[in-house]
């Protein structure tokens, strides 16, 4: 007689787009049948903020192995009609000086598609049970022992479980409970950021791109491209000489901004990037913050942080959702081959799983946060005249280095090669690890 399998509580605290594709991966991936998965989100309502989101191919492909089909249809996302994942022009005279292409993405619905991100996260959300997630829950302070893990709320109340995921975001307190003095710097950028409904811009432009175009100029830079759903996004990123003190204590996330100001702030550009500031009806802040890469993502045996919590790396390259999501596919990965057949879950097996996902994920987020960190500390350039500033400008464009490694990272790989490496088996045993990833909600038939 098969002796049944005890529940495996799994808390997560965030119910964003790094929570909510945990929940997915965690059910879908990991094939373990007896799992109470329980989502703990600080916001009163299931609202994602009006931002735009991009998912290069590693991203995309991941959407496509947790089943979340909904949002890899040409509604919900746009992909440029070129085919060119990434177009840069220049600020004044609108020339296209550098592209990105793609090395090995046969599948043309894995091409880099840009989502408004409330869209997204609806499409994550359709797949988890409401019941599970729970609103209003702001967290105090997070622990976790040999015998569990438990979340303490700023209301007083606390759950426990056995394993516990940090999905919390960039300002992670699951994070700061475990490295109290983790701390965020400010790169010298803020975002200004916009998302309205496509017919405000199309149509009135003379020569608008139909594809997504940043514009890079000597210091800021523009962003504009049309969404899912019929929407449209444009976003400055400016320099802001303030420490980061300076910016935390008066800009916050998500804020209000002033068009006006953005709107002057490109004046002198390409008539294009003028016309799309002078269209844009309201804008929205986002300083950018990044911090350094951990020492580990494993915390007394039972828990561990996903997405912008585990690597918080400013958003650069537009890698964060993708990057994001692949943190879940590991996870679910990890636990499949560490977990999944069991009838009981030891601290001693968990810290193993926590680890052989940290192992497959640490490495590779770890090269982004040193790459964002050496571009935060180049000190600024001194240029004799403007004709010199700009010949730099167009070799930096000219000249930057390929980000295939990250936009096309095959996280099943990495994952065999994490495998491998603590010696468990051979690579061909690893490949066999396996997923099964059919088109259904993974909670169908089964109750989180």
């Amino acid at each position: 007689m098969t002796q049944k399998s005890e529940p495996l509580r799994v808390l997560i605290a965030g119910a964003g787009i790094a929570g909510l594709a945990t929940a997915i991966s965690l059910k879908r991936i990991s094939t373990i049948p007896n799992l109470d998965i329980q989502l703990y989100e600080q916001a009163p309502e299931l609202l994602e903020i009006g931002a735009s989101i991009a998912l290069s191919p590693n991203g995309m492909r991941t959407l496509e192995k947790l089943g979340v089909n909904s949002a890899l249809t040409d509604d919900v996302g746009f992909k440029g009609p070129s085919g060119i994942p990434q177009i840069f022009r220049h600020w004044k005279t609108d020339q296209v000086v550098s592209i990105d292409t793609y090395k090995d993405v046969p599948n043309p619905r894995h091409h880099t598609t840009r989502f408004h991100r409330g869209h997204i996260h609806s499409a994550l959300l359709e797949q988890v049970p409401r019941e599970t997630i729970h609103l209003g829950r702001k967290i105090a302070r997070a622990e976790a022992r040999q015998d569990g893990v438990s979340l303490y709320f700023e209301d007083g109340s606390s759950t426990h479980g056995d394993v516990l995921i940090g999905a919390d975001g960039i300002r992670s307190s699951v994070r700061q409970s475990f490295i109290p003095d983790y701390k965020l710097r400010f790169s010298g950028k803020v975002f200004m950021r916009a998302t309205f409904d496509a017919s405000l811009v199309e149509r009135k432009i003379p020569n608008l791109p139909a594809d997504s175009i940043h514009w890079w100029g000597p210091k800021d830079n523009f962003f504009a491209s049309r969404l899912g759903k019929n929407q449209y996004t444009t976003v400055g990123a400016y320099d802001d000489p303030r420490s980061t003190e300076e910016v935390e204590n008066s800009v916050a996330w998500d804020q209000l901004g002033n068009v006006a100001f953005l709107r002057e702030r490109y004046k002198d550009w390409n008539p294009t990037v003028k016309a799309l500031t002078e269209l844009t009806p309201s804008t929205n802040l986002y300083p950018n913050f990044a911090g350094d890469a951990l020492p580990t993502w494993v915390f007394g045996s039972r828990a561990t942080l996903i997405g912008d919590a585990a690597h918080a790396h400013g958003g650069s390259f537009a890698a964060g959702g993708s990057l994001a999501l692949d943190d879940t596919l590991a996870l679910g990965l990890a636990f499949k081959h560490g977990l999944a057949g069991k009838t009981t879950f030891s601290a001693a097996d968990i810290d193993k799983t926590l680890r052989l996902y940290s192992q497959t994920r640490q490495p590779h987020t770890d090269r982004l946060l040193r790459i964002v960190h050496g571009q935060i500390d180049k000190k600024t350039a001194f240029f004799e005249n403007a004709e010199a500033e700009d010949e730099a400008l167009v070799a930096r464009l000219k000249n930057r280095p390929s980000t295939e490694w990250l936009s096309e990272h095959d996280v099943e790989a990495a994952f065999v090669g994490a495998v491998g490496a603590v010696g468990e088996l051979d690579y061909g045993e690893a490949q066999r690890v396996g997923m099964d990833v059919g088109g259904a909600s993974p909670f169908q038939g089964s109750k989180l």
